[in-house]
């Protein structure tokens, strides 16, 4: 995974991307934690706290190679993509609460990542750990990776809001294209070696998400919240910032193996959305329809 197109394009997709979520945040997502906590304290407790503990017991069960099970907390610490956003308003969840989840998650990301990297590196010892664990400097790099285009995006919101309502779709374009290009390239380039990591971390990825889509629409539900607010929880707590994870892996800690889980995962995790998101809309359509017949 060290061709050019992925040295590059990489950071160039995931710019675009935390450049154009950015652009998306006003104020307001911020202080819907304050009216509506608790959603939000769910899927947060979910993300930073379930999932690495569920990642943590999948990969000891499956006794993987101890890069990849760094590998796979990697991507377990990194938060909800945008790409929840848009799963969300496909099944019809609550888009604005993904918006505020992906937000807050990604400026705690800054902390829990390094956090939950440096304990998966000092628990499963890995062959050149010394070069592994997020240190300060290294941290430095996941906060700009992270926030300084968040940042910029949110400053062009603030100061040019007609620029940012124009260049929302265009972005979004742009940063799926850039990023479907990587992919591919990055495919490509390993074609001869899909098979082995599908192989080494195939299931561990499938189940892992499965459980993600799970855990993020069952916790709230039984917490009583809303149907609708409950969907976007399990997109936001299922879908992981994949590009994230390939990018600390290759850019900051310059590691091909550490990015095969998150690799396999960004491709593995669409059908598994797309399936759990058929799934969860049927039962509700399927329920709520119940209860029209029971009230004639």
């Amino acid at each position: 995974m060290d061709s050019g197109l992925v040295s590059v394009g990489l950071p160039a997709a995931l710019a675009i991307i935390m450049f154009g979520l950015g652009m998306s945040l006003t104020p307001a997502d911020f202080r819907r934690i304050g009216t509506a906590p608790k959603p939000v304290a769910i899927a947060l407790a979910a993300q930073l706290l379930l999932l690495p503990l569920v990642c943590f017991g999948l990969v000891v069960l499956l006794d993987l190679d101890p890069l990849l099970a760094v590998g796979m907390m990697l991507l377990a610490a990194s938060p909800g993509g945008t790409t929840a956003n848009l799963f969300s308003h496909l099944f019809r969840g609550d888009v604005a609460l993904n918006i505020t989840l992906t937000a807050v998650n990604s400026l705690i990301a800054v902390i829990s990542l390094p956090l939950v990297v440096n304990f998966a590196v000092g628990w499963f010892e890995p062959a050149g750990a010394d070069d592994i664990g997020l240190q300060l400097g290294k941290t430095a790099q996941v906060f700009a990776i992270v926030l300084v285009p968040v940042a910029i995006g949110m400053v062009v919101r603030h100061t040019r809001p007609g620029f940012a309502d124009r260049a929302d779709r265009p972005v979004r374009i742009a940063s799926a294209i850039v990023l479907a290009a990587v992919i591919v390239g990055a495919l490509l380039g390993e074609r001869e070696n899909l098979g082995d990591y599908l192989a080494d971390v195939g299931l561990a990825t499938s189940l892992f998400c499965a459980i993600s889509l799970a855990v993020g629409y069952a916790l709230p539900r039984l917490a009583g919240v809303a149907e609708k607010q409950a969907l976007s929880s399990a997109f936001e707590v299922g879908i992981h910032n994949s590009t994230l994870a390939i990018a600390v892996a290759l850019s900051v800690l310059d590691n091909d193996t550490l990015a095969i889980p998150a690799a396999v995962y960004g491709v593995l995790m669409f059908p598994l959305a797309l399936l759990a998101g058929w799934l969860l809309s049927r039962g509700h359509r399927t329920h709520a329809s119940g209860h029209r017949v029971s009230a004639d």
